[in-house]
């Protein structure tokens, strides 16, 4: 080992790492350059939601933090000796046969997650368990990579216009609340996706981790800090949607609206973050002279000694990782190449005690079903004046563009008069979604999935069946049935939806015979 590895700079410590650092560090760069050439439009999608996505913007940083936290292990990092480890080939294939899911079904998710894991266990693969260990913390920080948390927007636009609605009575001003939408005095006010808070809580959540990380050693502590960091944002962001009210109240909707907009964004963040910082200086308790690892430790650990031993030679992983790694691409271009027939037409059925109606909604609804083989849409109205719209989609394949539980997918299309409301009632099975649009125009619309014998509203359930389709190579087509009812008709919506579904049980039968499926 040299005696001056405690060295002022990255270029300087990498010219004076020891000899034996050189080949693993080589042959560990070239596993990195074949992931991102051979899953090269995993990470070009990736990099463009880092980009346009605010909620994940932060993840531009991501590298830098990695960058930085393997410098401040760099001087005992050197004092370790890297190997191969062939073990790490094992949840190495795992994290390839994630990205084949994800890749399969259309899961973004599970793709971006697939060559993080990859990457990770690369380094374990071509410098061993001693070096993976002291660099546990970094691996594990590289999962903030993988863009999530668009998933927790309905959650929180619910508990932010609980908090909203709440510090809004407590503040005297009269108001009533709708699922997302208050009204007040001033006007109505919605608690939309933007405002749900999700990219500041997310930027939080990893922003929190690293500050946990680098300024406590005590594990309580960092539990504590990291459970103010989660909750901190949600609260503030409560108080910002209610400081928005609140301000309407007196100087108007659009001042509010305009004041908002300006303070909405990183500033609001930085604001909170310092909050967070101020309200935990002083609880500190790491050193600003303290090693992030011990080699000596890490040098003398039995366990990590006798795992050292299960070695592989560099060249050869880097072939297996290669061979692995086309394997997978290979097995996904066959698997998606399934698709299953289908009929040249389809027809809405007749329903006992219903007739079909002429469609004539207050405010023209269409669900999305971009990609689908098949669409029809009615409507249908029984003797007691109910009427329910029907909107069924069948897909050969699920793959992207033509996913049924896609984002932007279903009973609620973007970009139009239509939003989210709230949850809907339950009917035993499906996914209820109460809708609205301008002028108090309401809807109730249930999403239900049919696959093989799968029926329901679970989209994860949906990827999970597709999944089975193309990775055993036997198609089955798709279904996506809406049933949706309007307010204000006479029958209430929920009232005339319940009576629909009685009358075309078991609803997967009868969704069966619009697909006509032997």
């Amino acid at each position: 080992m040299l005696p001056d590895l405690a060295l002022r700079t990255p270029a300087a410590l990498s010219l004076r790492l020891p000899r034996a650092w050189h080949r693993p560090l080589l042959h560990l760069a070239l596993a990195f350059a074949i992931n991102l050439l051979l899953f090269a439009h995993v990470w070009a999608d990736m990099v463009l939601q880092y980009w346009d996505a605010s909620t994940y913007n932060h993840i531009l940083f991501v590298p830098l933090i990695l960058g930085w936290l393997v410098r401040l292990r760099a001087p005992e990092l050197a004092k370790l000796t890297p190997t191969g480890f062939w073990p790490a080939l094992v949840p190495l294939a795992g994290g390839l046969f994630v990205w084949l899911l994800g890749d399969i079904s259309g899961l973004a998710l599970a793709t971006h997650l697939g060559v993080v894991v990859t990457l990770q266990m690369s380094v374990l693969a071509f410098l061993g368990p001693r070096v993976a260990a002291a660099l546990l913390f970094p691996l594990a920080y590289m999962l903030f990579l993988v863009p999530f948390g668009d998933e927790l927007v309905p959650a929180l636009q619910m508990i932010t216009a609980d908090l909203t609605i709440a510090l809004t009575h407590a503040s005297g001003i009269p108001a009533t609340i709708d699922g997302v939408f208050i009204d007040t005095p001033a006007g109505l006010f919605e608690v939309a996706e933007a405002c749900s808070g999700v990219k500041f809580l997310i930027a939080m959540i990893a922003l929190g981790t690293l500050a946990a990380h680098v300024c406590f050693t005590s594990w309580r502590r960092r539990i504590l800090f990291m459970t103010v960091a989660i909750a901190l944002p949600i609260l503030a962001n409560g108080v910002r949607a209610w400081g928005t009210i609140f301000i309407a109240q007196s100087q108007g909707v659009e001042f509010a609206q305009g004041f908002d907009h300006i303070f909405y964004g990183w500033v609001f963040f930085a604001l909170v973050m310092a909050l967070l910082l101020a309200l935990s200086w002083r609880f500190f308790d790491r050193a600003a002279d303290d090693r992030f690892i011990d080699a000596q430790a890490i040098e003398a650990s039995p366990m990590l000694g006798a795992l050292q031993r299960l070695t592989i030679t560099p060249p050869r992983a880097l072939l297996l990782i290669t061979v692995m790694s086309l394997g997978a691409i290979a097995w996904s271009a066959q698997a998606r190449q399934v698709a299953a027939p289908l009929p040249q037409q389809i027809a809405l059925p007749e329903v006992a005690g219903w007739t079909r109606a002429p469609l004539e909604p207050q405010l023209w609804w269409e669900p999305r079903a971009a990609g689908a083989d098949h669409r029809l849409l009615g409507s249908y109205r029984n003797a007691a004046g109910a009427q329910v719209e029907v909107f069924f989609a069948l897909y050969a394949s699920q793959e992207e563009g033509s996913e049924a539980g896609a984002f932007g997918e279903g009973a609620l299309m973007p970009d139009t008069g239509w939003r989210w409301q709230s949850p809907g009632p339950d009917f035993g099975s499906g996914m209820s979604d109460r809708l609205q649009a301008g002028g108090g125009i309401q809807r109730l619309a249930l999403t239900h999935y049919r696959h093989r014998d799968l029926l329901g509203g679970s989209v994860a359930w949906l990827k999970l069946s597709n999944i089975r389709d193309r990775l055993t190579l036997s198609p089955a087509p798709t279904a996506m049935l809406i049933l949706s009812a309007g307010e204000g008709q006479g029958v209430p919506a929920e009232q005339a939806m319940r009576d629909f579904l009685a009358a075309t049980q078991p609803l997967g039968e009868w969704m069966d015979q619009i697909a006509q499926k032997p």
